[in-house]
């Protein structure tokens, strides 16, 4: 079992980040350009294909971003259900969206974790927010939030009231 060498585990490099960033949403851009030439459900593909496909270890050094895009291209996208295509009528409609994938790479790329208060005060309250405009646009006018009759901090419940 070996180790990495300490000049491995350097900080993120921008200009490397930026490039292969680039890369990805240039592949992107024309997996979705191209995604109603592909067939919605994957081939009949054997299980263990990919098993053959990968090495047997974990790569000590990470590959250029252009090779694992070429291998993504040839030997994941063939055994993908393309649920994003425009002839996929079964069970979510298609949930892609530039504004979606630009918060996701936000999201990532700032590292937030807003499961709770303490860990992301900002992105916590955002999602509040946001949550409240989704009910909003559901119909529900008070917006999905909950106050309690009194200010203390309880739980729901008989005798509680919408706001």
């Amino acid at each position: 079992m070996g180790s990495l060498p300490l000049d491995a585990l350097q900080p993120l490099d921008p200009d490397t980040f930026a490039a292969d960033s680039s890369a990805v949403v240039d592949f992107l851009a024309g997996y979705y350009r191209d995604v109603d030439k592909y067939p919605v459900h994957a081939a009949d593909l054997e299980p263990g294909r990919l098993r053959r496909l990968l090495p047997e270890a974990a790569p000590e050094f990470g590959e250029p971003a252009e090779r694992i895009l070429a291998d993504v291209r040839r030997d994941v996208l063939p055994g993908l259900t393309h649920w994003q295509s425009p002839s996929f009528f079964a069970y979510f409609p298609m949930n892609a969206s530039a504004a979606g994938f630009a918060g996701e790479m936000l999201s990532v790329g700032l590292n937030v974790v807003p499961f709770m208060w303490v860990a992301s005060p900002a992105a916590v309250e955002l999602e509040a927010v946001v949550v409240d405009w989704m009910a909003r646009l559901d119909g529900d006018h008070y917006g999905g939030r909950q106050h309690h009759d009194d200010e203390r901090n309880e739980g729901g419940g008989e005798g509680r009231r919408w706001r």
